[in-house]
């Protein structure tokens, strides 16, 4: 009988130590493997083929990308919001882990709706290091179990910006270059 009550404890996991946790005492959420979820933050004005890269590249990483589309009061965009998610969207198609979604406010805020535990990055420079590691701090001071993973732009890559590509739009000039094939610009 004793040896059965024994048996059973050693169900739970255990402490590194020889001993087991019995099962009542092992939190319910331990023994489900938890989801990866990550967020991918950005205004994506318009989304480009940087953009794309660190999305497919981290994709291996999670089981789920929210390509979070944000929404800045504060910042005039040149594309409208319902673009941006359209683009994104077609990017994405044949990627059925990846999300879209438009948000408001803190992307920490956001992290937490959707469930995630890291915001992936991209930088192409150390100005961006810089930047992304202050903000990263600040998410991190925010949401605890946040983290923030960054990668490195793919090298042909480094001097595509969202920025580069309005510049190049208003101007008139070949933005195709720049953007993945599903992004026309009007």
């Amino acid at each position: 009988m004793q040896a059965e009550k024994d048996a059973s404890l050693r169900d739970g996991p255990s402490t590194g130590s020889g001993t087991f946790v019995p099962k009542s005492r092992v939190p319910k959420s331990i023994n489900k493997p938890m989801k990866r979820i990550a967020v991918f933050p950005g205004s994506f004005d318009p989304i480009t083929l940087g953009h794309r890269s660190i999305v497919l590249r981290a994709l291996p990483m999670f089981d789920e990308i929210y390509v979070a589309v944000g929404i800045n009061m504060e910042k005039r965009s040149t594309f409208d919001l319902q673009d941006r998610i359209k683009w994104c969207e077609a990017v994405f198609a044949d990627y059925p882990n990846v999300k879209v979604e438009s948000y408001q406010g803190l992307t920490a805020d956001f992290c937490k709706k959707v469930g995630a535990n890291t915001i992936i990055r991209g930088l192409r420079c150390g100005s961006d290091f810089e930047y992304e590691n202050m903000i990263g701090h600040a998410n991190k001071r925010l949401h605890p179990e946040l983290e923030t993973i960054f990668l490195l732009t793919e090298s042909e890559l480094v001097g595509v910006s969202s920025s580069v590509v309005r510049d190049i739009y208003k101007n008139g000039g070949d933005t195709s270059k720049f953007l993945p094939k599903e992004v026309k610009l009007p």
